[in-house]
């Protein structure tokens, strides 16, 4: 059982325009799932539709094993979220705006220290959120999110906007919410190489239609089937002669010529035949791509 699981969820604003295509969607229990498209590939409609924010048109939505259209007000109490930008009192202090919620939700009043320790901005005292930098409004969003202890959080881009520093605080707090305090938690961006420093699990979607879902791991792996050796030498065309008595594809790029990755053993035969050749290599190396490649490659085939 999946912690949240959609079946065949389609999605559109109007008859020519399908946001999302058939998204089965699968978060484990426990994982740090990346959900990751560029902008305008369906990612902030599905989270929506996953709270209950839009009407569901087509498909199925189970959060914990239960169909969110029939337990809607049960799921939504175990799960917290952020879409967007978040919404808060700017002429309110961090306590203040956690006051309200807190009657609200219905939660203990010592729930607001709690997740203010949390979140690391318990000692903000009576600065009004207005006079907040961006990673402290981000924070004390997340803070609003945790404030009814959920099991499952959904932040849609919870870094967009910030600086390194931010970005960096906000992925430290992530992974103590993960792993710390056990909360599933679904992370929307853009950005891979963030994305790929935080989660256990990824899910790729362009145009509204699923790419690729998997662990990390799993993408990481695909990296090692597009990797290319690099080649840099003083005869590029003479080098290429010698290549192809390998049977080995090359192509020429600006300096360098690129081959398939090639085993430790055979760019060392390569390099021994160069030499003898009397070309002076300067450089062989192993290009992998990294995973903002990979995520760039998938979005093209689509």
């Amino acid at each position: 059982m999946y912690c949240i699981e959609t079946k065949n969820l389609s999605h559109s604003f109007s008859p020519n325009a399908t946001v999302l295509n058939n998204i089965n969607l699968k978060v484990p229990h426990g994982s740090l799932y990346g959900f990751l498209g560029p902008n305008g590939a369906g990612k902030t409609t599905t989270l929506r539709l996953l709270l209950g924010l839009l009407k569901k048109q087509q498909g199925e939505i189970f959060i914990t094993g239960k169909n969110l259209q029939q337990n809607r007000i049960k799921i939504l109490k175990e799960v917290g979220s952020m879409i967007e930008s978040p919404s808060l009192y700017g002429h309110l202090t961090a306590n203040e705006n956690l006051r309200l919620l807190q009657k609200i939700y219905g939660c203990p009043q010592s729930r607001i220290n709690e997740v203010l320790t949390i979140t690391g901005i318990l000692n903000t005292g009576q600065k009004k959120v207005n006079q907040f930098s961006l990673g402290m409004k981000q924070r004390l969003a997340i803070a609003v999110a945790l404030l009814n202890n959920p099991s499952l959080l959904i932040l849609d881009e919870p870094t967009n906007g910030l600086d390194p520093y931010g970005i960096l605080e906000i992925r430290a707090l992530l992974k103590k919410l993960n792993e710390e305090h056990a909360v599933t938690i679904v992370v929307s961006s853009h950005l891979l190489t963030e994305i790929e420093k935080l989660v256990t699990h990824v899910g790729i979607i362009n145009k509204g239609a699923m790419l690729f879902q998997d662990t990390l791991k799993a993408l990481t792996e695909m990296q090692l089937t597009s990797a290319k050796t690099n080649l840099k030498c003083n005869a590029p065309e003479k080098a290429l002669e010698i290549i192809q008595l390998f049977n080995h594809s090359s192509t020429v790029l600006n300096d360098r010529i690129i081959l398939p990755a090639l085993s430790p053993l055979s760019i060392a035969q390569l390099n021994k035949h160069l030499v003898q050749q009397n070309i002076e290599v300067y450089e062989i190396s192993t290009l992998e791509n990294d995973l903002e490649t990979i995520f760039m490659e998938l979005i093209n085939k689509n």
